[in-house]
Order: structure tokens, then sequence, then C-alpha cells
């Protein structure tokens, strides 16, 4: 009799298999899942605390790692051991996180704790889907106050056919690499990156993948009929609570009115500030009623700027639903940059800085699916003044990692192919102030940084953050969000893109009562409000520079044989080494002979230039080229003609006269010039001196035989 009790479900999902088990791995979890799709496998894990947390929100964290193993691989590095989450395991937590995190019930505030372990990778099937799979259906076994199960799907768009769970090989070909995330009733998060794809095209990848998870919805349903655990009893709210929530309310209403009337940020936290002091005052002696006033003022908040703005269409700073903040955009405000922008929108502003390189800044990627250079790199820097405040400055957190990747897969699809543009990439974005979307701040400065480097963008970018207020049938879609009316509303819906299509569309929404409608009006009023940031942002700058920085390396790109590439590189990298170190440039060559030159300095290039030509030229008959003495022969003198190459001027080639001794004629470091004659049995060029005249190089041997005159020799 076997010691474990196995639950097992399996479904056929888009032409794979998927299994999910429970039972034989991990049982002392409150859930425990390993899911597999094909032969990618995670095991996905849930443990909630027995007690709540002294917290007034939900601790909540979500581990997503990748074993080296799971590819069959040692980790790199000298501890051989897989160190700090890596940015792909940084994302893919805060992808599973995003739709569980509203599916918990309200008041819950147990620490609780996913752990979804990559185990095996077949390189075809993404372990981020299977992930979010795996950890909604550990949760909905768990017992814990989850409201799912959810599911989640990745969309491609490969020639004009949606496709789901595109195999990782296959997204190069695709135009959409979409990540879907919902419940039964609707969608909760979307994740994506795309070529300029229209509205309609980007909600129906989202419905197309909403549809398609249904059935991995149901599986975990029944799973969870046989063998979900008992769900534990969560405390209904305390009718002290009620009590104290009416108390804050009559003390704090019509003043929170007032101070939410203020339009400038600063001045409206002061005043909001003031009245919550005002309450706390107000239960000062009561310690029982004390622990709910925090909770009670910010739904209070809440309540006042979501009913404010549903009944009067006017928001905290006085605009209207659709009226984008006033633009200012700069570019070019960084001398000796290569590339920067400066770009405002109200309180958000991002200082953005474009540095280009050479192949050797590549960033080299050691992912499970293997190893592979990036060229582009954005990095997003939120520092604690942004936002007048104090705090710890340390190496990027998950939200800034999150931010610049949004950002990152907004620009990418506008880039020039590496062909086009040979340069590495990095931007940096500097959060300088912060009020709402500083994300799309980020995208709208890094693409005048871009354009202002002279990046050959294949179209400007723009960002705008769109929210959503919903009360019953009542809603409005908010254009350009403020920071408060992000934590306070149902929704936060990123869109960004050119003139032409959406490049990324981010949306992470509180509630499942979301309908296609509401996106579509959205994603609507989302278009409008980026061609307006778009006319805003050419006002700073309208079009790529022509010309790249002074202080940016110049590239040349120069095709040699692929068989002559070994000669470049020298023995143990010796020649190449060589050209470097004289010329000053950086040199990269690839393996089918393209070579790239990258030096500020245009003499420099053209020095390594000539010189790799001249390795990798063969000598021509009847070609005449200036040379060098370099060894001297009673038979003859030995020239260095050709890059490294020498050939032998015979001593009966030196003069038309007779040559009794070769150093009447030359000696060992005398520039010469030399007509290549032909080769000898063993393939070693022979050289002639005799008919070339020194001072200017002409055959004279040539003209003597067009013009008819007889020469000595």
């Amino acid at each position: 009799m076997s010691m474990f009790n196995v639950f097992r479900k399996e479904i056929e999902w888009g032409g794979r298999t998927l299994v999910l088990e429970t039972g034989r791995v991990a049982r002392q979890a409150d859930g425990a899942v390993m899911a597999s799709l094909g032969d990618t496998t995670v095991l996905c894990t849930v443990v909630g605390a027995k007690k709540p947390s002294a917290f007034d929100f939900f601790p909540l964290t979500v581990n997503y790692q990748e074993k080296a193993f799971a590819a069959g691989k040692i980790p790199g590095g000298f501890f051989k051991r897989e160190g700090r989450p890596s940015e792909k395991e940084t994302l893919v937590s805060r992808l599973i996180d995003r739709p569980i995190r509203p599916l918990f019930v309200d008041g819950y505030r147990n620490e609780t704790q996913v752990i979804c372990t990559v185990l095996c990778h077949d390189l075809e099937n993404d372990p981020a889907i299977v992930s979010m799979i795996g950890a909604s259906a550990a949760l909905t076994l768990s017992g814990l106050p989850f409201l799912g199960p959810v599911a989640a799907a990745s969309v491609g768009y490969i020639d004009g056919e949606f496709v789901l769970n595109p195999p990782v090989d296959r997204l190069s070909e695709s135009r959409l690499d979409l990540v879907v995330a919902g419940t039964r009733e609707g969608v909760l998060m979307v994740e994506s990156e795309a070529h300029e794809l229209s509205e309609e095209q980007m909600l129906e990848a989202v419905m197309f993948g909403h549809n398609a998870y249904q059935a991995v919805i149901d599986a975990i349903i029944e799973l969870a009929e046989q063998c979900a655990r008992e769900p534990r009893p969560v405390e209904p709210p305390s009718p002290e609570a009620a009590v104290v929530a009416q108390r804050v309310r009559e003390l704090a209403e019509a003043d929170l009115r007032v101070a939410y009337a203020e339009p400038r940020k600063a001045l409206r936290q002061e005043k909001v500030s003031a009245v919550q002091d005002r309450v706390f005052e107000a239960f000062a002696g009561d310690d029982a009623g004390l622990a709910f006033v925090p909770a009670a003022f910010k739904e209070l908040e809440k309540d006042v700027v979501r009913g404010n703005i549903l009944d009067t269409g006017l928001r905290i700073d006085g605009r209207d639903t659709r009226t984008v903040r006033p633009i200012e955009a700069a570019a070019g405000i960084l001398p000796r940059a290569h590339g920067s922008a400066l770009f405002t929108r109200g309180e958000t502003q991002a200082l953005a800085v474009a540095t280009l390189g050479t192949g050797q800044d590549e960033q080299i990627v050691d992912a499970l699916e293997g190893e592979y250079r990036e060229r582009f790199m954005l990095h997003y820097n939120f520092p604690p003044y942004s936002v007048g405040e104090t705090g710890r400055m340390g190496s990027p957190g998950r939200r800034e990692i999150g931010h610049g990747k949004l950002a990152w897969r907004a620009i990418r699809p506008m880039l020039p192919t590496k062909e086009e543009f040979p340069y590495t990439i990095r931007i940096v974005s500097e959060i300088t102030e912060s009020n709402g979307s500083s994300s799309m701040a980020t995208v709208c400065g890094s693409s005048l940084a871009l354009m202002d480097a002279g990046v050959p963008l294949k179209a400007p970018v723009a960002g705008i953050a769109m929210g959503l207020i919903k009360e019953g049938d009542r809603f409005a879609v908010l254009s350009d969000i403020l920071g408060d009316e992000d934590h306070l509303g149902d929704m936060d819906f990123k869109v960004a893109g050119t003139d032409r299509g959406i490049t990324s569309l981010q949306m992470d929404i509180k509630i499942t009562s979301i309908t296609k409608e509401i996106m579509e009006i959205a994603l609507a009023q989302a278009k409008d409000g980026r061609n307006h940031i778009l006319g805003e942002m050419a006002k700073g700058l309208g079009d790529v520079r022509e010309e790249l920085s002074d202080f940016a390396p110049r590239m040349t790109t120069i095709k040699v044989p692929p068989q002559k590439v070994r000669e470049v590189i020298g023995s143990g990298g010796k020649v190449i080494r060589e050209i470097t170190e004289v010329t000053g440039t950086k040199i990269d060559i690839a393996d089918d002979g393209t070579i790239t030159i990258a030096s500020s300095d245009g003499v420099a290039s053209q020095r390594a230039v000539d010189w790799i030509r001249g390795i990798v030229a063969e000598p021509e008959v009847g070609v005449i080229y200036t040379g060098k003495v370099v060894k001297v022969m009673d038979f003859g003198a030995f020239v260095n003609f050709l890059g490294t190459r020498d050939g032998l001027v015979h001593i009966s080639e030196l003069s038309p006269e007779r040559v009794k001794k070769v150093t009447d004629v030359v000696n060992v470091g005398d520039s010469v010039k030399v007509k290549c004659v032909g080769f000898d049995d063993r393939g070693k060029v022979k050289l002639s001196m005799k008919t070339i005249d020194q001072a200017t190089g002409e055959d004279l041997g040539a003209a003597a035989a067009e013009t008819g005159a007889p020469t000595e020799g």
C-alpha cells in the first residue's frame, strides 16, 4: 500500500497535456500542486499563518524560482548554486502575485507565502504559465479564504492567427507576446508586448486567452471537489468596526471633501493628514476602537474621491475624466550624454538618458533556455525624494524591475535591428517627481532620449495610465491617473504605443466585473490620450537627430571571408589584441566574418579598418603596393607589403640596371613601391621594383609597353 494519497487531474489543453497532481510532494504545506504542461513541471506550494498578523494590510509574498537542474545545467559563477533572484524570476513572481492578490477575502491578514519552483523545463512550454495555474490550484485546495480559482494563458499572433501558449522558439515570429489571467467571470491581469497592433486586435487577444483558460478553471474546480481542505473559518467583521466607521465618517467626511478639493499634491496630503490626525485624537482614550480607525479612514477616503468623480465627472485636481495633465518635453538637456530627455506630465517627471555602446557592452543573460545576449537595456530608478520622502537606497526592488520591464516592452518593438544600427543601447530613467504613472513617463522620456541619441526608432512611443471607478452600473474611465486615483480605483490600465498601434498593454484589475465594453471604452480613450501626448512630445523633439553625439562611439562594419576570421584574431587573440591596443578601438568579430569597429576617433577607426583589410587581402598580380623592407639576403629583399604578408623582390627585379649587391639599392626599413608579378611553386609572392618609379609609384614598364619604347632588363 502506498504511503501517498495522490489526486490527479489531467486535461488536453491547446494540443498539450496539462497535469495537476497533489498528495505526493510537500504534504506539510497547506496546499501543494505539481503542475505540468508538456514536460515543463513546477512545484507550487502555499502556506498561510494560523493567526492574523499585526499589519493593517494583507502580507502576501510570492516567490518564483528556477532551478538550473530543470534544464540539465549546473549554475555558472563561483559558487555553483542558485543566487539572488534573476530579473526573470522577479518578473514572474510579480506575474503570479497580481491576479491572486485581489481574490483573498477582505480583512484577511494572515501572512501567506506562495512558492513556485521550476523542476523541469522542456524548453517549449513557458514555466510562468504553469506556475500561475499551479499556484491557483494550490490556493484553491489550501482552505485559505481565496475566491478563485484563476487561470492564465499566453497568446501569440502568428500569420494573422491567435496562437494559444506559443512555444518559446516561435515567439520570434509572433507580433504579440501576451499573458492574460483571470477567473471564470472576468480578466484580472494582462501583461504584453506587441508590434503596433490595433486596440481591437489587443482586446480580441485578451478575450481569446480568457476563453481558452476556462477549461483549466474547470479542471482546478474538479480537483478541489475531490481533495480540497476544509475552509478555514474567517473572522466576521467586528460589529465595533461598523460603529467606528460610522463615527469616523461623521468626524471627517466634510473636512475630507475640502481636503480633496486641493489640486496640488503636497498641500492635499498635508490637509488629509491634518484631518486624519484629528480623527486619531478623537479616539485617544479608546484603544479598542483605535485599531479600526486606519481601515475606516481609508474606506472613507475611497468613498469621497470615488463618489465625487461619479457624481460630478470632476477629479481630485479639477480635471474631467479625459483630460491629460499639462506636458513639457525637452530633449538634449545633458551636454555629454549620448541622448537625454526630461519629460514632465503634471507632477510626474522622468529624466531619461540613453547611452550607446558596442557589442562588448551587451548583457549576457544565463537563462534556463540557454545563454543569450541582450543589446537593449532599460533601467528604472525611483528615489525617495521623488515623492518628497526619505528612504533607504539599495539595489532595485521588485516594483522598479517591473516598471523598467514594462517600459522596455513598450519601446523594444520600435527599435532598429542590429544590422540597421549595430549599437548596444542602455536607457536609465530617473524618476525625479512622481504623482501617477512614472512607468508611462519613462516610456515617453526614453523615446525622446533615443531620438536625441540618433537611434532610428521606427516611430516615437508614448504611454498613458488609465483608471476605472465602478459602483454598480455606474462607471467612469479616467485618463492619466494620479497616484491617489491608482490606490482608490478599481483598475490600473497602462497602454503604450505609436500613432499606428499598441506596443504594450498592462492591466491590473481589482474587481471581477469588468466587461468587454468597459475595456473597449478604456482602450479608445487611451488612444486619444496617447495621440495627445505624442503631439506634446513632438514639440520637444519631432524627429530622430541626423547626427550621433560627438561623445558616442562611431561604428564601422566591414565584412571579411569567414575563413579569414582566424587570421584577424591570431593565435590566442594576439593579432586582434595588438590592433585594439595600438589603435585604441573596440572590435567585435562574428563567426560569419562581420567585423564591427567602434571608436569616437574617426582616424583610429580607419587605421583599424586598413589593418584588418591588409590581413585578409589577397595579393593581386599587376597591382602596385607600398611596402617596407624587412630583411635583406644575398639573393634579394623581403618586403612587407600587405598587412602581415611579405614577398620577395629577387636581386634581378630590384632595378633596370644590373645589381651587384642588394644593399646598393635597398636596406632594412626602407619604404618601397613594389608590383606583384606572380607566385612561386610554394605559393610565395614574387615582387618587382625594376619598372616602378619609386617617387610616383607609376609603372614605367606598362607605360613603355603602351608607347612601344624599349625597356632594359
